[in-house]
């Protein structure tokens, strides 16, 4: 017992200073993309048309990028040509699908619930999390919120075991035919008002399992989405930030 109270004096305070402070994230990675150049058309047509995801588009020879299809892979034409390159912003939520659609205007981060909302919400917000069909990449990404790192629960956020004791529910994975049932009977025993999040893109649009006979291309076709939380998977940063622009927190 005193080895292990020795070194909790040794590490010291752990828990991150954001929001007070932004994260520093390493050089490699992947935040908020960047339109940097134009292409011929042909070089638009091409990029889009190679992208394996369905994320770009093209319009007057330059490129807008689907967040909620994008990958993050980089290994797209756009990237190697330079015409798209990806900054270390990890801010990426939104309220709405449109607004995931980045080109080369300002990105429409996620904004505050309305006052009703907030008052019901802004002090306590309890989720359930739902696998539907996910790798475990963005659970396990969320699942380290909770850790003295994040600290999610300082914010007054946790998740929680039952629907009943919900607030809202959070969506990993594209929503599998054979999880469909579980994910509109886990969002049918919460309590109204309730909220819908959908974290990865996964679950916002179907991400590499797009298209597919046996999924739904995410959650958003099925239920009312509140949040969208971009990313393969995202980041914890990506996501509490996302959380906290909900609540009105930033």
């Amino acid at each position: 017992m005193l080895s292990i109270i020795r070194e909790r004096f040794r590490q010291g305070h752990r828990t991150g200073k954001f929001p007070k402070e932004a994260p520093q994230l390493p050089a490699r990675f992947r935040g908020l993309p960047e339109p940097v150049g134009d292409l011929s058309l042909s070089a638009c047509s091409r990029a889009v048309a190679n992208c394996p995801f369905g994320a770009l588009r093209s319009s007057a020879n330059r490129l807008h990028v689907d967040l909620g299809r994008c990958l993050f892979c980089a290994d797209c034409p756009a990237v190697a040509a330079g015409a798209i390159m990806f900054s270390n912003d990890y801010r990426l939520a939104a309220r709405c699908r449109d607004d995931l659609l980045r080109g080369e205007e300002e990105y429409r981060l996620a904004k505050q619930l309305d006052k009703q909302m907030l008052k019901l919400f802004g002090r306590s917000l309890k989720l359930r999390q739902v696998s539907a069909g996910g790798c475990n990449a963005c659970e396990a990404d969320l699942n380290v919120l909770g850790t003295l790192v994040f600290d999610l629960a300082r914010f007054g956020i946790q998740f929680v075991a039952s629907p009943r004791h919900a607030d809202g529910i959070m969506v990993t994975g594209p929503v599998t035919e054979n999880m469909k049932s579980a994910v509109l009977d886990t969002y049918a025993a919460i309590p109204a008002p309730k909220l819908v999040i959908a974290s990865g893109a996964c679950a916002i649009g179907g991400g590499p399992f797009c298209n597919c006979p046996e999924t739904h291309n995410g959650i958003g076709d099925l239920l009312p989405v509140d949040l969208y939380i971009p990313g393969c998977p995202p980041h914890p940063y990506t996501a509490l930030d996302g959380l906290l622009r909900l609540l009105g927190k930033l």
